[in-house]
Formats: structure tokens, C-alpha cells, sequence
């Protein structure tokens, strides 16, 4: 029998294994449905990068969460982490990169939800900043949904800093539908809409979601970390372009009254740790 290696071959081999005595996999769902997964925790930031003072906030460690959207006419694939797959051992323990752990790889949870990369229609990432993109290259086969200018910064000749090409290059030769820097609707029904929000990053987009039973959500990428952000009129040190970032706030917020949608931060711990994670989910 083949050997493979680490999680990710682990991963294979459970495909493997599955597919040889007939593995289900997820049914097509009548309708949406969101999962969330836990992609690790990032800890030991100095909060005067966002302009606060510890004590401004009610915490200061990040949660990174990833995303699978269930639609009937196909997947989309939102954020995939912080830390790839492929930094996993085979004996499963927690790893650590500088201030990110990740206890649980992506794929394997995925993989219990009935999905694994192949399953992926769509590919979206909120921005290329690291924490962000870890896992891009495993989506590479998906339809790639991104605005001209975040391209561009991603494979510039110098990139931008908190970026690693590394863990998206393969995404250069993925089929990619490029966004004319404006509301996209993946699905074509309203359901699913990746909102336009620049300014963290030259093509940050924030993710809209009509859930039937939920109601709407719009998880907000970096357009905030920090739910003290809101309102307060301070942008981090590191934005691409603070002007915007503020005129992108602005714009979402206005969204948000109008449309009546919960606001998740990615970043916050605590809405983070109130929310049904997979194999749970959200309809």
C-alpha cells in the first residue's frame, strides 16, 4: 500500500481509503448553507499597530476562522487559514509559526463535512494577507474569484508585506473569473454577494449571505479586527489605503442598516466563539 506523509498525506490516503468502498459525500443541499471551520488563533499582537491601548480592548487575540458555502448550484471556499496543511506532522499536535497556532487542520475538517477540495466550485479570499490565504494552492482547481488590483498586488515583482506567495502560487494558472472592482453575485440569485470593500488591501472583499433560515450575515474579511474599530474612526498602521478603507466602512455600514445583516468580524474571539462550527452549520 502507498505511504504518504504528514496531514496532508493522511488526508489522501483517508480520500484514498473512502473512495475505494464508496465514500458519500455531502448530498447537494436544497438550499444555502454556510459552515465554519476553526482555523487557528494568532496571539501576542500589540494592539498599538490598530492604534488602541490594551486596555481599549475587550480582547486582543485573534480567532481565524475559514468558510464553506453550500449552495445548490455549487461551493465557495472563503478564507483557508492561517497556517497550511502541510506544516502538519503525522502525530496531529498543534503547529506554531511565529504568533499563529492552528490545532486543526483544514482539509480533514472539511473532509467530515462531506467535501474535499475537488468539491470546491469557487474560490474567495477577503484579501492576500497571510493569515488569510494558507491553504489557496489546495483550491487551486476552483474557479478563482478576485478583483484586478488584489491580483496584481499578489504577484507583483515585490509584494506587499504580510504576504505569502508561497501558499498561493499555484492560484497564477487557476481558471479565474476577475471581478470589475464593483458587488459580484456568485450564484446569480442573490443569495451569495462578495462585496467590494477596498482599502486594507487594494481588492478586499467582504462576504454577503441570505441565509433562509438565518437571515442575512455579512462577514466583514479585515474591513474591521476589533469591534471597537467600529465608529471609532481608526484604521491600522499596515492599510493599503486608509481613506478608502474609512469610505469602504462607510459604505458597509450603510449596508448593514438597510439590509438588516449581522456583522461578523473574522477576527473577534468573542463572535467567533458563539457560532455553530462545523460539522454544524448555519441555513
Amino acid at each position: 500500500m502507498k505511504r504518504y506523509a504528514g496531514w496532508a498525506g493522511i488526508l489522501m490516503a483517508v480520500l484514498a481509503a473512502g473512495a475505494a468502498i464508496g465514500q458519500t459525500k455531502a448530498p447537494k443541499p436544497r438550499s444555502l448553507r454556510l459552515y465554519v471551520f476553526d482555523c487557528g488563533t494568532i496571539k501576542g499582537l500589540d494592539p498599538a499597530i490598530f492604534h488602541f491601548k490594551k486596555e481599549e480592548l475587550a480582547g486582543v487575540d485573534f480567532v481565524v476562522p475559514c468558510y464553506l458555502v453550500a449552495h445548490p448550484k455549487g461551493t465557495l471556499m472563503w478564507d483557508v487559514g492561517v497556517i497550511p496543511d502541510t506544516a502538519f506532522k503525522g502525530d496531529g499536535a498543534p503547529v506554531t509559526q511565529g504568533i499563529s497556532t492552528v490545532t486543526k487542520p483544514l482539509l480533514p475538517q472539511l473532509a467530515a463535512v462531506g467535501y474535499a477540495p475537488g468539491d470546491i466550485t469557487y474560490l474567495g479570499l477577503s484579501h492576500y494577507h497571510s493569515d488569510h490565504t494558507a491553504n489557496a494552492n489546495a483550491f487551486a482547481t476552483a474557479m478563482w474569484l478576485v478583483h484586478q488590483p488584489e491580483r496584481d498586488a499578489m504577484f507583483a515583482e515585490k509584494p506587499a508585506g504580510i504576504i505569502q506567495t508561497a501558499t498561493f502560487n499555484q492560484l497564477k494558472d487557476s481558471k479565474t473569473i476577475i471581478l470589475k472592482e464593483q458587488d459580484y453575485d456568485v450564484f446569480g440569485d442573490g443569495s451569495v454577494i462578495i462585496k467590494y470593500a477596498p482599502g486594507h488591501t487594494p481588492g478586499h472583499q467582504v462576504l454577503f449571505l441570505k441565509l433562509p433560515k438565518t437571515g442575512p450575515v455579512l462577514v466583514a474579511g479585515d474591513l474591521y479586527h476589533y469591534p471597537e474599530e467600529r465608529n471609532s474612526g481608526k484604521t491600522p498602521t499596515f492599510e493599503f489605503n486608509a481613506e478608502q478603507s474609512l469610505a469602504s466602512r462607510a459604505a458597509i455600514e450603510a449596508f448593514l442598516k438597510q439590509s438588516k445583516a449581522q456583522l461578523w468580524i473574522e477576527h473577534d474571539m468573542a463572535t467567533f466563539n458563539k457560532l455553530k462550527k462545523a460539522p454544524a452549520y448555519y441555513e
